[in-house]
């Protein structure tokens, strides 16, 4: 499976539907529509969207 649900894209990254779909509207998270209200994201989409928090102490 490539793609998922908002609500799947929702639990794989700990987050709530709501923060996917600030992320879809601000675009750091590209999505796709399927039919007229279908939406779906990649799953590589997904693992993009995290990235490294550097770390105060080194």
């Amino acid at each position: 499976m490539d793609y998922v649900t908002l609500l799947q894209a929702a639990e794989l990254m700990s987050v709530s539907v709501k923060t996917v779909r600030r992320r879809i509207a601000d675009g750091t998270l590209p999505a796709y529509r399927c039919g007229r209200r279908v939406i779906r994201v990649r799953i590589a989409d997904l693992d993009s969207a995290f990235h490294r928090i550097p770390s105060a102490r080194w």
